[in-house]
């Protein structure tokens, strides 16, 4: 069992040795968790903002005279040696560093993430995304790499994406037929939410309201579930999918398909659903056909009828990020990768009119947010992924509502997140 494999590593004083990059809300709740697992320590933590790298470890526990601030691999590993922790700016360092076992991108940012995961391929070190807005952006490319170079890419669990894998995989091996798989929405969407319209409800829960507002514009759910469609190949049944109000007692009603009176389109599809009901849990609708089967589940309280929702009622983000680390340095595990070709993309809508030479804020601003649809509609359209739109520089004329074309921005071509992206795409 895992648990007794990390209390072994515990006992024999050989820890699995993380790298991390991001010291953020997210970050720090990493490493508090961290902080708790038996056989795992945070070796190396990377953040602009060093100074925040600094706060997170000390809030776990670790003396400041047990930290040292490095940019260099053999400064940074001489610290490693003596039994210090280390702080940088850099978030390639860990990646060089032969101390490190595993690395960890806990940041919203494709940029970061891109630029963690492409550092470790370099150089040979395994490495696990809680960044989703990565993995949609540049996973692909990143993957692909990653096997040619013989080493691991995985997102984790603990997101909505990772959470789902686990399910999908669960209703498969039983050879149920998959209707559709998705998430409870926490709050109603909202695509026009700007941080200002956020304000006050972000003020209450002690959240960024940038952050806030990115998960009611969309945003992060079209993220989600756009990761979650590239790594099992399940459709948008239309832009932006269905997002039907519903509760436990009636989304295998609602997810039923057509021919049965409900409103999926096909076999296969990826959605969401509103209300306070499941929200913060994930599930998967399925349709069993065989009737002693049916009665069986029906006994167990699943459900009636021929339609089942297996439904996990919460994620848990970053903190159960751990388990998927420990399960890929120790067992060379995936739990989630994106397929070789996407089924889907997170396209870039103007929120408001756009005129040359304004920056693009970031997710959940002022300018854009994003929308799901199928990948092949995103090639036609030569829509801009939402990925590379935090500060893209608007070079024509954007409508509101307007989907942002490649051609309509000009991009950091300096950019690793940029070049992988545009490799990834045929854009070069």
């Amino acid at each position: 069992m895992l648990h007794q494999e990390l209390l072994r590593l515990e006992a024999e004083g050989k820890p699995i040795r993380v790298g991390v990059s991001g010291a953020g809300w997210m970050g720090g709740g990493f490493l508090a968790q961290v902080s708790h697992v038996p056989g795992m320590e945070v070796w190396v933590l990377a953040d602009a903002d060093t100074r925040a790298a600094w706060e997170a470890f000390l809030a776990t526990g670790v003396e400041r005279d047990e930290i040292v601030e490095a940019s260099q691999p053999g400064h940074a590993m001489d610290a490693l040696r003596a039994g210090r922790r280390v702080v940088t700016g850099s978030y390639t360092l860990a990646a060089q560093l032969e101390a490190v076992d595993i690395v960890t991108d806990v940041t919203p940012s494709p940029a970061i993430g891109a630029e963690t995961a492409y550092a470790c391929i370099q150089h040979g070190k395994d490495v696990v995304l809680v960044n989703i807005e990565a993995d949609v952006t540049v996973g692909r490319i990143l993957n692909k790499m990653a096997q040619q170079a013989g080493v691991l890419y995985t997102v984790s669990s603990g997101d909505e994406p990772g959470c789902l894998m686990e399910l999908f995989d669960f209703v498969g091996s039983l050879g149920y037929q998959l209707i559709v798989i998705g998430k409870g929405k926490n709050n109603p969407l909202n695509p026009t939410a700007t941080p200002d319209t956020v304000a006050a409800s972000a003020k209450r829960a002690g959240k960024d309201p940038f952050q806030v507002a990115s998960y009611v514009d969309g945003t992060k759910t079209m993220f989600e579930m756009t990761c979650a469609a590239n790594a099992t190949g399940c459709l948008p049944m239309q832009r932006g999918m269905m997002g039907p109000e519903a509760t436990l007692e009636t989304v295998s009603e609602i997810f039923a398909l057509e021919e049965d009176g409900g409103i999926a389109k096909f076999p296969g599809a990826v959605d969401f659903v509103q209300g306070n009901s499941m929200a913060g849990g994930v599930f998967v609708t399925v349709r069993v056909e065989d009737e002693r089967i049916r009665g069986d589940l029906q006994y167990l309280k699943v459900g009636s009828g021929k339609y089942f929702t297996f439904f996990r009622p919460y994620h848990l983000w970053f903190l159960e990020a751990p388990i998927s680390i420990a399960r890929a340095h120790l067992h060379r595990q995936t739990t989630l990768v994106p397929l070789d070709q996407p089924v889907a993309e997170v396209m870039t809508v103007a929120k408001r009119t756009l005129k040359p030479g304004e920056r693009l804020d970031d997710f959940g601003g002022f300018t854009f947010y994003g929308i799901m649809d199928r990948a092949e509609e995103a090639r036609t359209l030569n829509a801009l992924p939402v990925g590379l739109a935090p500060g893209a520089e608007v070079v024509r004329p954007v409508a509101a509502g307007q989907i942002l074309t490649w051609e309509d921005v000009r991009l950091d071509e300096d950019s690793i997140v940029v070049k992988l992206c545009r490799q990834q795409s045929g854009k070069l």
